[in-house]
């Protein structure tokens, strides 16, 4: 017999559910926050004989490692609007940049999924949110693509990995090929009815063929060619920083590309984790990478640090300045392209 009181839309459970939603939100950053907590603990030695004598020294080098990182996000900014001007939505370059640098006040997001929030800048001008979306999709794509070549370069510094080096490179270009070439639209439809699929790597596949078919677009190959060597250059630019930061230290030497090859896998497996803006896991893959290329432990660790500090973080701070200056400006006007 049905009780009162006891039923799903009982005020209780209601409170109580949406209690678990709210909590749910900080499972993330609490993660981050032990791992952090056990990181300390375990290196408190090393910590402890970190010191940011040699930052200070070279403070020069955290200003141009900056430099780097901004131009990174310049280039990425002429990436985002040349992809909305193809869509059908062509902007100033002010609010451009300034709406493309305010999703980075969300970046610390799994995935970076909080840039979507972007597309609020976009509604009012009636830029429909597929096409926002199309944007973001192609943009990550490409970005994931890139780092995975640039973490490649790893593997060009020593002659033993060759092959390896060889072999990432063609899977690269086979997977920019597929994903220009494969018509999605069909795929996605067939997927949907191929009953021999497990349902759940079905529904699965067919969402994703769904939404590379939502932005061909952007992915014909001169488009994805052009987009996709913005991405190198991009993101090789902070991973040169780091390689630029590591100079502060006379021994160990580290080439540039294995410093842009350490800063690909890392910001790739921190990526591939889903916590927050891969925090946790890319400083401690940056950090364990210096360690096997020479650097003792407490100077892996100021470099990492230092390296987040000129590109995660310096990011999110432009990211709040942007939405500050967003908030202060009437609405922006569509202009003629380019």
């Amino acid at each position: 017999m049905y009780t009162a009181g006891h039923g799903a839309n009982d005020p209780e459970n209601i409170n109580l559910v949406n209690s678990m939603r709210q909590l749910s939100r900080y499972i993330p950053h609490a993660i981050v926050v032990l791992f952090a907590a056990w990181c300390l603990i375990s290196l408190r030695g090393d910590v402890a004989q970190m010191t940011f004598e040699p930052l200070i020294r070279s403070w020069g080098l955290v200003v141009l490692a900056l430099l780097l990182s901004l131009l990174n996000y310049l280039l990425r900014i002429i990436r985002w609007r040349s992809y909305l001007a193809k869509l059908g939505a062509p902007l100033g370059f002010r609010f451009a940049a300034l709406s493309y640098c305010a999703g980075f006040a969300y970046t610390v997001s799994p995935g970076k999924v909080g840039e979507m929030v972007r597309a609020r800048y976009y509604l009012p001008l009636g830029v429909p949110l597929p096409a926002v979306t199309a944007a973001f999709l192609s943009e990550r794509i490409l970005d994931l693509l890139s780092v995975t070549a640039l973490a490649a370069l790893v593997f060009a510094t020593s002659a033993r990995y060759e092959v390896a080096f060889v072999a990432a490179l063609i899977l690269i270009v086979v997977a920019l090929g597929a994903i220009a070439l494969l018509p999605w639209a069909a795929l996605s439809a067939w997927l949907k009815s191929a009953v021999a699929i497990p349902g759940a790597i079905r529904t699965l596949l067919a969402g994703v063929a769904s939404a590379l078919a939502s932005t061909r677009t952007l992915l014909r190959p001169r488009v994805l060619a052009t987009g996709f060597a913005i991405g190198l250059l991009a993101w090789g630019l902070e991973g040169a920083g780091l390689g630029l930061l590591s100079t502060m230290f006379s021994v160990p030497q580290l080439s540039l590309p294995h410093a842009i090859g350490i800063y690909g896998i890392a910001m790739l497996l921190g990526g591939l984790s889903l916590l927050p803006g891969g925090l946790g896991g890319t400083e401690a893959v940056m950090t364990a990478l210096l360690v096997a290329s020479g650097f003792p432990v407490s100077q892996a660790l100021l470099l990492t640090l230092t390296c987040r500090l000129v590109t995660l973080w310096f990011a999110v701070c432009l990211g709040w300045i942007a939405v500050f200056l967003l908030r202060q400006r009437a609405a922006p006007v569509v202009l003629p392209w380019p």
